[in-house]
């Protein structure tokens, strides 16, 4: 096929006939990444969804609860047939040959077209050795597998783009990993964990956690295997909550900001690290989406054998941290959530010490009188506990919240560019028109309602508790303003003494 075939066949008609394997579709991007695929790629094959073994299932129950699911609430409403193509593969990530059975795995070497690597562990903070497994060698498993495939027109690697976040600027190019992937692995494997701990740093070399340093490795493996199959990798900024489809609002989890969000509207968090003026490099998960579809066509499409990257992230629509907080705080002032351990308020703070005050003043001290108050009535504490969970997740998030990113676009706007006039409106991409402020009322409405199991009727309830918080918290600030008066008003005559005899020896 020559590199022009892009503009000339459309997405669906791409897509038709073909056979996806997909890892990773349990997940809050592969559940709307099959969704789609249904929706809009309606003469597809088949779907085969690599899903880990549950105690008490097998794979034709956890396909019937996978299809059950809210998010493919429209597909079974219109088309249910489409559901009929979906075929479970059990296997997992961390197994040898990724736990697939031999029947399994020779059906997809012989059927495979496509392969969408969607799996990944997202958490910050885990120990070296797991992130290698999970995120480097549960992809390195991924290639062995496609390479014996033998229909295999696109294999996309679902990485980030914070993969090199030590660089000013992130190109869509490769970046050569200073350390061999399969080399970290196999340390990995021989050193024990407390000399990986002590070695981490050295290898993380600047990078704020183990998740970006192994998503730099992972990126590094595909690089051998590019002459073998064509690859493509999607890089993906902070992915949010769906713009459009499935669900207005759809979020799932309670990583990165919608973590953030929650802590904030229940009254917990009231500081952050975050300088108000950098953008929010964000981007709606059905957009994203839409880029990894039009990606593996993209790279289905052309004859090279280079690996095709794409940053997917904002272009021209930005949003602040700043803007977003005064949006989200508005948004649950009107739509407060049941459960709230203190009025929702606070602020961003660019100055670091300003910020670690306010924590000692607003987090700190607070918990610690609550949990004083709760022992003196034979409760269990908990709010110190909740308060240091909640400090170690801003100490490990304000990395990116105090930097301003610049993420190189050009391949995503080609990508665009090259699709027809009626693929542009089913696989949107184009978010400069977005309005941001109903966009995040659907994203805190959902969240109060799939993720908090908190549903429109309770509302009545919430608004009573937060106007009971509001005058709770009022009369506190009054009483701490009111003891700082008598404070200072009794040992004023300290300060008129020493005022005195300052005067008095300056003069002599």
């Amino acid at each position: 096929m020559n590199k022009e075939l892009g503009k000339k066949i459309s997405i669906p008609e791409w897509y038709a006939g073909k056979n996806i394997f997909i890892s990773g579709s349990t997940g809050f991007l592969g559940k709307i990444l099959v969704e789609k695929l249904l929706r809009d790629c309606p003469d597809l094959n088949a779907l085969y969804l690599m899903i880990r073994a549950k105690r008490g299932q097998g794979p034709e129950e956890r396909r019937k609860d996978y299809i059950n699911h809210l998010v493919f609430k429209e597909v079974r409403e219109t088309n249910p047939a489409q559901l009929d193509k979906i075929k479970v593969i059990q296997g997992d990530v961390l197994e040898d040959q990724l736990g697939i059975s031999d029947n399994d795995r020779n059906t997809l070497h012989e059927n495979i077209d496509i392969v969408f690597h969607c799996a990944a562990n997202v958490r910050f903070d885990q120990p070296l050795k797991q992130a290698v497994q999970f995120n480097t060698l549960g992809t390195h498993k991924m290639l062995q597998l496609a390479e014996n495939m033998k229909k295999i027109q696109a294999f996309v690697h679902v990485s980030t783009t914070y993969c090199q976040c030590n660089e000013e600027v992130l190109e869509e190019r490769r970046y050569p990993a200073k350390h061999h992937p399969l080399g970290v692995a196999q340390m990995c494997e021989l050193l024990g964990e407390d000399m990986i701990a002590e070695i981490t740093p050295k290898l993380l070399n600047g990078l704020p956690n183990t998740y970006a340093y192994t998503k730099g490795l992972t990126e590094e493996l595909l690089w051998d295997f590019r002459s073998k199959f064509p690859i493509a990798v999607a890089r993906p900024s902070i992915v949010f909550s769906a713009w459009k489809q499935p669900i207005p609002g759809w979020i799932e989890g309670m990583n990165g900001p919608t973590g953030l969000a929650i802590g904030a509207a229940r009254g917990v968090i009231r500081s952050m690290h975050c300088n108000p003026d950098y953008n929010i490099d964000a981007i709606p998960v059905d957009v994203t989406i839409n880029g990894i579809i039009a990606i593996a066509w993209q790279r289905g499409c052309r004859d090279d054998r280079d690996i095709f990257y794409v940053n997917l992230t904002e272009r021209s629509n930005f949003l602040t941290w700043g803007e977003s907080l005064e949006i989200g705080r508005q948004n649950f002032y009107k739509y407060p959530l049941c459960f709230s351990l203190w009025y929702p308020d606070g602020s961003l703070k660019s100055n670091y010490y300003h910020h670690i005050l306010c924590v000692i003043f607003f987090h700190y001290l607070p918990a610690l009188l609550i949990d004083g108050l709760l022992m003196v009535l034979r409760k269990k504490p908990f709010m110190w506990r909740v308060q240091k969970k909640v400090s170690n997740g801003l100490k490990v998030l304000q990395y990116y919240t105090t930097k301003p990113w610049v993420f190189k676009t050009d391949h995503f706007q080609a990508l665009e560019d090259s699709l027809n006039e009626k693929d542009k409106e089913t696989f949107y991409m184009d978010t400069s028109k977005m309005d941001w402020r109903p966009y995040l009322l659907d994203y805190a409405m959902c969240t109060r309602t799939y993720i908090l199991k908190e549903p429109p009727e309770t509302l009545p309830k919430a608004r009573a508790n937060l106007q009971r918080l509001y005058y709770l918290d009022r009369f506190v600030q009054l009483c701490v303003f009111g003891f700082l008066v008598y404070m200072l008003w009794s040992y004023s005559h300290i300060f008129v003494n020493f005022f005195d005899w300052t005067k008095s020896v300056i003069l002599k």
